[in-house]
């Protein structure tokens, strides 16, 4: 399988929700996302498949650091390669804009987000008790060094 990564902007915000809807319980709104995108707050790159949005990452960088916002691949196209895509690509920017470390949160019971966080060299650092609002679930807090 051929993965396309290209970054998006305002006008795929109606992709952007609906994919949103599809893998999460608690979601960003339009205003979230068009107040980022607009304002260059952050950075979302995404695949298609068929035309349609099937996955897509947000990242912030803020001088030296990096943060993932989100990471979401529709369910019939997980383990095939999207995530880690995406996850390749936001790296390349990373390391060609200076970044020095990145940050992100996951949920405790994700195993597969963990798993492919740490084979990207993700190391955990800390927890967050009951830190997301739709499970109520802890956070387990991880770091990567890109120098």
């Amino acid at each position: 399988m051929n993965i396309e990564v290209e970054r998006l902007n305002a006008t795929d915000v109606d992709d952007l929700i609906e994919l949103e809807h599809a893998c999460f319980e608690y979601h960003w709104s339009r205003d979230q996302f068009l107040l980022g995108l607009e304002r260059g707050a952050f950075i979302i790159l995404g695949t298609r498949t068929d035309g349609v949005l099937s996955g897509y990452i947000a990242i912030s960088i803020i001088k030296d650091e990096m943060e993932i916002l989100n990471l979401a691949v529709r369910s019939e196209f997980r383990k095939h390669g999207l995530a880690t895509a995406l996850l390749k690509h936001a790296f390349t920017i990373c390391k060609e804009s200076g970044v020095a470390k990145g940050f992100l949160d996951v949920k405790v019971s994700n195993a597969p987000a963990i798993e492919l966080y740490q084979k990207f060299g993700y190391k955990q650092i800390g927890v967050r008790k009951k830190y997301y609002p739709d499970t109520k679930e802890d956070a387990l807090l991880f770091r990567v060094d890109f120098v």
